[in-house]
């Protein structure tokens, strides 16, 4: 290799090194949007409801037309949705904002370790998330009131975890929010911080 072609090795990785952390900073500052946009929601639509009823999910809590579907899971059997039943919206702001600074830090320092951290982080925290989540609707929809109004044999009303699933006359879909689409692309940029590299010439290969 020529003194040419390592002076532009060197350039190109440090190009890459920067990039890396272009990608990490922007992750992160994404992930902020979740302290202020909500991450999911839950949307019910029937005839007699044109508009549909529709349940947000934040990072610190619940939010939309909750009344309105407490009084329809009333008479099918469904516990009430409240937010002090979730113990998870005390802690996650927390966690999650610890998640975001390491982020942040992998970036400031230029550290492959704490990136690697992060990012092995952020799946873990998708993954039971998303299984807590599941568990949530799982007990929703099936530990009903035996002395409820409405019985339909062999029938639950657990709400799809993504998707759309049709509950008697309701159509219930369950899909990310403005906050976690954003959230997702930047567990997207995450991955592309690390797990990207450039392919090298042939030349500079030798």
């Amino acid at each position: 290799m020529s003194a040419r072609q390592r002076y532009t090795f060197t350039l190109n990785r440090k190009i890459m090194k920067s990039l890396t952390r272009v990608l990490v900073f922007i992750s992160a500052t994404l992930m902020l949007s979740a302290y202020f946009l909500p991450l999911w929601h839950i949307l019910l639509d029937a005839p007699q409801y044109p508009e549909g009823l529709e349940m947000k999910i934040w990072l610190k809590g619940l939010s939309g037309n909750i009344d309105q579907i407490n009084g329809l899971n009333h008479y099918i059997g469904m516990k009430f949705i409240r937010n002090a039943d979730f113990k998870e919206f005390k802690f996650l702001p927390y966690v999650f904002g610890i998640l975001v600074s390491i982020g942040f830090m992998a970036a400031i320092a230029k550290s492959r370790k704490l990136l690697w951290i992060w990012f092995i982080s952020l799946c873990l925290f998708a993954v039971i998330g998303f299984s807590d989540f599941y568990v949530w609707e799982y007990k929703y929809g099936h530990n009903l009131n035996p002395h409820a109004a409405i019985k339909v044999e062999g029938m639950n009303y657990q709400p799809p975890l993504f998707g759309y699933k049709q509950l008697l006359n309701f159509t219930a879909g369950s899909l990310p929010d403005a906050g976690g689409i954003l959230v997702g692309l930047g567990g997207v940029l995450a991955a592309a911080a690390i797990f990207y590299k450039p392919k090298s010439s042939p030349n500079l290969s030798k």
